[in-house]
Parts: structure tokens; sequence; C-alpha cells
């Protein structure tokens, strides 16, 4: 059995359910007895965990440029940080012997802000960027088409600080000291070789995963992710989230394509619309989450009662049919200097091929969006997020082999 950090350090607390079998869809493990914070998702499995994973409350995505130019440096980086997810998403520490287990002298293994705190529904997802295939590593080769970068958006003002990177890592938990505990300690693990590029914090997920989830809602007081894709939705996952073999190359089949955005939301500015403003540019009603025209959240949309230039019309039947899985946070980064708030939507998605999918829905959004006026989109990057691993093997394994 898995201990969890808690019961490591003797602490008074529910156990950690013992990993078993749907790792395919990254099934969150927990007995009904099990309080929630005691959830354990299993980490190997077919395709990474966190992608329909039932979203966690909590995320703290991080993009990383790697320093090395040595390639087996960044191979026993990857199996390193492989190894120390195994043990987090598990409950334990990053390392054995970790915070308090080493000699005095010794930097401790593990920074320590999550002894005695339980799984929390760890996931971590990796995946990889354009420039990790500039030739640095022998892999120009193997980057993927998909992998082409972004092209610009009419209405992208886009901070370069914000923007890119050769890695990334979503940490999505239930606990947000959970999930800082885990990309802290990665990062530590691969100091000298990598350095953090950008970061995230997110909370309140913007999308559910599930059928067993309620809609969320984000910063302008709106369901949102109303018709994402569920985990329980195996053939329009197979159809539009994961790799094919015919998609290429091989070492991408069973990954995914991850798309971040971040979209500051002028809340200001919007509160100061009206109701009936705010309802049209939408699409639905702000209270039930219903098409307008309709009292259910979940009726079909009547393009006849929603207008043209409304964001849940060009967000679905302004597009070529292609559907995306969303997996959003909101965040709040304090103000502007300006007696602002730096608030609204980290963006996630996964999909098959974003410049089939995401691409298309973003550039009518840009377009004729009328919610563009109230967005500003300064953050973007699109990561390569390979399948899943195998116990004994590593992150990106069939990219090196």
């Amino acid at each position: 059995m898995t201990l969890s950090r808690r019961n490591m350090f003797g602490l008074t607390g529910v156990g950690v359910a013992i990993a078993g079998t749907g790792g395919a869809l990254g099934a969150v493990v927990s007995s009904g007895a099990e309080s929630r914070g005691a959830e354990q998702v299993p980490f190997h499995g077919p395709h990474q965990a966190g992608i329909t994973t039932p979203a966690q409350d909590r995320m703290h995505f991080v993009a990383f440029d790697v320093t090395t130019s040595d390639r087996a440096e960044l191979v026993r980086l990857l199996q390193d940080w492989t190894r120390a997810a195994e043990r987090m998403t598990a409950g334990r520490e990053a390392v054995e012997r970790g915070a308090t287990g080493g000699g005095q002298e010794e930097p401790p293994g593990d920074t320590g802000e999550a002894l005695g705190l339980p799984p929390s529904a760890l996931t971590l997802t990796i995946g990889f960027g354009p420039s990790l295939f500039d030739g640095r590593f022998g892999l120009a080769g193997q980057r993927p088409p998909a992998l082409a970068e972004l092209p610009h958006f009419s209405q992208d003002d886009l901070d370069p600080a914000r923007c890119g990177g050769d890695l990334c890592v979503q940490a999505c938990a239930n606990d947000p000291q959970v999930a800082v505990h885990a990309i802290r300690n990665l990062a530590r693990i691969g100091f000298g070789a990598v350095s953090v590029r950008w970061s995230q914090l997110g909370f309140g997920r913007t999308s559910s995963t599930s059928r067993e989830q309620a809609t969320p809602r984000n910063l302008f007081g709106f369901k949102d992710g109303t018709n994402n894709i569920k985990s329980e939705d195996a053939a329009a996952l197979d159809e539009h989230v994961w790799v094919h073999g015919e998609d290429g190359p091989e070492w991408m089949v069973g990954g995914s394509y991850l798309v971040a955005r971040r979209i500051r939301m002028h809340v200001e500015t919007w509160d100061r619309t009206s109701l009936a403003e705010q309802e049209q540019i939408v699409g639905r009603t702000k209270g039930s989450g219903a098409p307008l025209g309709a009292t259910d959240e979940f009726a079909p949309v009547d393009l006849r009662a929603i207008p043209e230039d409304s964001h849940i019309r060009l967000a679905s039947a302004g597009n070529t049919g292609a559907r995306i899985l969303r997996r959003g946070y909101n965040f709040t980064d304090g103000s502007d200097g300006l007696g602002r708030l730096d608030a609204g939507l980290f963006f996630v998605c996964f999909n098959r091929d974003p410049h089939r999918q995401f691409v298309p829905v973003q550039r009518a959004l840009a377009r004729d969006d009328t919610m563009m006026e109230y967005l500003q989109h300064n953050g973007s990057g699109l990561f390569a997020c390979p399948p899943g691993v195998e116990p004994g093997g590593f992150w990106g394994q069939g990219l090196f082999d």
C-alpha cells in the first residue's frame, strides 16, 4: 500500500487508496469513507493523468527553458522528474528520505511544505514545446506537424515573458499547497538543467470534465464549458483529443496537444454592463446558463435566438465542427497599478490537432466575438503532451528511444 504524507509521519487522518485500474481516463481512486483530499489519481496508464481526470479545484502551470545542451542530461532530468511525479501523486515526498531524513549538513531532498498533506487528487502532466525541437538535442526530425507555432490572432497582445517554453508541467490538485509543492520540487530537481520561464496559479476550475461535475462559473459570473467533452465519452475523446497513428509521429500516439492562453478579463468594465447586454454577448442566461430562448442549461442552441456575434455561437456553429477538451482556471494576480484587478481566465485545452481545432475557433472569436472588447490575450503556449507512462518508463521516453 502507498502511504500518504500524513501516514508517513504518524499523523491522524484518512489513508490513501491503493492505485488500481482506470488510469486510461485518469480515474480518481477513493473509497466513500475517505475525504476528498485523500483522493489519489493513478499516475501510470496509456494517457497522462490531468487531461480527462475530473478537473480539480486548483492549478499551478509552469513553462521551463532547458538550459543544458546535453541530451543525456535532459533524459536524466525526465527520468528523475518521472520518479518524483510518481511519488508525489501518490502522496509521498519527492525523493526518499525527503525533507527530514537526510543528513543535517546537507539540503533536504524535499522542500517539506506538503508534509502531512494527502495526495489531494494531484496530477502532473508534461508537455514539450516547439523550441525543444530546434536542433540542440537531435530532435528536429521528430517534431510533430501539429506542433507548428500558433498564428498571431487579431486581438492578441502577447507578452513574450508569458509565452512559449521548451517544457511545461501542469499540476492540478484539490489543495493549492500540494500543487505548488509539486512544481517547486520539480524545479528544484531540475536546477542546472532547466529554468522557469513563466508560471501561472489558478483557482476555481472553469470547465467540468466529467458528467458528475456541475458546470462552474468564470469571473464574468457565467457558467463556462457547458458543452465540454466529458471523460465518459470515449468516442469523442478518441476523435478529438487523442493523437492517432496516422497523425504522426509515433512517439505522440495516445498523447494530445495542450494550448494555454492567459486571458485577462476587464472585470471593471464588464461589471458596469447591463445584465441584458451581458447575456446577449455570451448567448446564455446568467442564472441558469441556458442558451437564449431556452430554460435548461443543456438545451440545444437555437441559432435564431442567439446574436450572430455572441460568444457561444462563434465558439460552436461559427467553426468547422471542431471540438476541444477545455480545462481552464480563474486567476487573480493582484492589480495592474492603476486600481484595476489583473484577473481573468487561464485557458487550457487539449486537442488532437490544434491547427484544425483550436486555431479555427480562436480566429472566429478574435474576428467577430463582441466579448473580445472585454478580454486581452497576453500569454500563450503550445505543447505536445506524450502518452502516459508505463511502470519503469519515463515521461517522453518514446521521443528519445
